[in-house]
């Protein structure tokens, strides 16, 4: 396979071999090129940055939930570097034309059309963007019009064009809807920056994977799928109910977030569950089971019909029904609905807007539990409206403008759905991580509540570096092979799942894997990425919570944060 590199200004493009990148995949790849390539001390917007496209090092093949895309490049949100990850089948499809990355480089000068880039087996061609402006369901809709019903796409909604710090992009899922976000950190404005609106890939695209061992990964991907079928939180917890599963058990366990973090109970929590949303969608139609992308058997995703019985939104996550929930003290479940389509249809990610919009709730802008006030603010980003540009830059920009002190980031990305104070396997990853507050990056929520690989008290401090550590080193191998992070909690449960996962790299290459170098790979993607929040000036003081944290007990359970900055130095690699 090759990395295709597309330079935005000239309209010229260069398909390279792998050379010393070869061995790498998604957040490897990723954050490997970024550390070695783009200057730390770029502004995340110049021509000096560059936008990776990664598919994991199991992308080439038919193994079960490996069709995570990795996007990389310095943040504009963070200022550090980033690797987004997402769902959809852009992933699968790079293979398929013989390419493991594309990569964007340059930028076009001022005032130059937003572009489209198909990409086949042997070309790429650039062409004015008949979308530009447009929401994201109905620029997709043309487009897919324009290339084709199997054309796959990767595109940014208004908020990317306008180069907004919390704007996202998005892959289009399994159905052709464009619905799976690369999110967090603010990857869509470093795409708008560069002057492309979509990218295209060529769904007729069919390059034959050549496998080194094939009865090897044959027999490796049987027990693959074993392992992720025999495991109740992968097999039962996530296809009934999705990550919305989630919404009672961290309700009942006090950690997750309700006014701005100022508690660890929310009492509207039973109306926005997973039980609830499951409820909807068999009552109204829908779908409880859905895959991200082809190949997925965990099928945590959902389609959700609105009270009219139509289409509204699908990927609808637990970190968004929190977010916009929870946090806001909202329970209507279909308003929390549409303010995810919103979001996928501007452009921008739910987690840094739902706190976005409690910085105006904050503010006096908005008042708690104001559902269609949210809707009509989330509607003003992406247009004219001056509110709409503040509100697109995310949560400490917002915050400033309204003059508020109260604000859950670390490294400027906004928390997710479980209070660190109560989950402090998780805030020791928040604090940590060089992606910003991320709970993804070491999902310390498995030992500490759902006692999944280990029981770790999440009230208490011992134990729980070493966990984010761990897990973080883990979960960095995880996305740079391409698999869903979800797999994790059938591999720290069953230990065929660890081996196994090295086992399927041995197959496909031909050459055997070890665990050590495979969990190898999660640890040098670490040290780049580290090494380049370094070099863009971040210490040891940007590894902490907001001040907040560690004054305020979290009810119910009246529990503190405790940790020094000193002490969190050990979590990294």
């Amino acid at each position: 396979m090759k990395i295709l590199r597309i330079n935005t200004r000239t309209k010229s493009f260069k398909f390279e071999e792998l050379g010393e990148l070869a061995g790498l995949g998604g957040r490897a790849l990723t954050s490997r090129v970024v550390n070695k390539e783009v200057p730390a001390n770029c502004h995340p917007l110049s021509a000096e940055n560059k936008l990776i496209f990664a598919a994991g090092v199991l992308a080439p093949t038919n193994a079960a939930n490996s069709g995570r895309i990795s996007v990389g490049a310095k943040s504009p949100l963070t200022g550090g570097i980033k690797e987004s990850n997402s769902g959809g089948q852009f992933a699968h499809t790079l293979p398929k034309l013989d390419l493991l990355a594309v990569i964007l480089e340059d930028k076009p000068e001022a005032g130059s059309p937003m572009q489209e880039i198909f990409i086949s087996a042997d070309k790429v061609v650039f062409k004015d963007s008949t979308v530009t402006g447009m929401r994201n369901y109905a620029a997709q809709e043309k487009l897919l019009a324009a290339y084709g019903d199997k054309a796959v796409t990767a595109l940014v909604g208004p908020a990317g064009e306008q180069c907004l710090c919390a704007s996202t992009i998005q892959f289009s899922d399994p159905e052709g809807l464009p619905s799976r976000s690369a999110g967090r950190g603010g990857l869509g404005a470093v795409m708008g920056s560069k002057g492309v609106k979509a990218i295209i890939l060529d769904g007729d695209a069919n390059a034959k994977t050549v496998y080194g061992n094939e009865e090897l990964f044959k027999e490796a991907r049987k027990e693959w799928v074993d392992v992720l079928r025999n495991h109740p939180v992968t097999s039962q917890g996530l296809p009934g109910f999705g990550t919305a599963v989630l919404v009672n058990v961290i309700n009942e366990a006090g950690a997750l977030p309700t006014k701005n973090f100022r508690m660890g109970k929310f009492d509207g929590a039973e109306k926005i569950s997973g039980e609830t949303l499951a409820a909807n969608i068999e009552k109204r139609g829908g779908k409880v089971k859905h895959g991200c992308h082809t190949g997925c058997v965990i099928q945590c995703s959902q389609v959700y019909h609105g009270a009219d019985g139509k289409y509204l939104t699908t990927g609808f996550e637990y970190e968004t029904i929190w977010g916009f929930g929870a946090n806001l003290l909202i329970d209507n479940l279909d308003d929390i609905a549409a303010m995810d389509r919103t979001c996928d249809e501007v452009g921008v990610d739910t987690i840094e807007m739902a706190n976005t919009m409690a910085m105006a709730m904050e503010g006096g802008t908005l008042a708690w539990g104001d559902s269609k006030g949210v809707l009509a603010e989330l509607n003003k980003v992406g247009t004219s409206d001056p509110l709409g540009r503040i509100y697109g830059n995310g949560t400490s920009y917002t915050a400033k403008a309204f003059g508020v002190d109260r604000i859950p980031v670390v490294k400027n990305q906004a928390l997710p759905a479980y209070d660190p104070r109560a989950v402090k396997g998780v805030g020791v990853t928040y604090a940590t991580t060089p992606m910003g507050a991320d709970h993804t990056a070491g999902y310390g929520v498995c030992q500490n509540v759902l006692k999944v690989g280990g029981d770790v008290d999440g009230h208490k401090k011992e134990g729980n570096i070493e966990i984010s550590k761990n897990l973080q080193i883990a979960t960095a191998a995880v996305d740079s092979l391409g698999l869903c992070l979800f797999v994790a909690f059938a591999i720290l449960d069953d230990a065929r799942g660890v081996p196994c996962m090295a086992k399927l790299i041995s197959g496909l290459t031909g050459k055997e894997m070890s665990v050590d170098e495979m969990i190898g790979i999660g640890v040098n993607c670490l040290k780049d990425e580290l090494d380049f929040n370094k070099r863009a000036g971040f210490t040891d003081e940007d590894d902490q919570l907001p001040r907040f944290f560690r004054e305020e007990l979290l009810a119910p359970h009246n529990v503190g944060w405790g940790y020094s900055t000193e002490e969190l130095q050990a979590a990294k690699v």
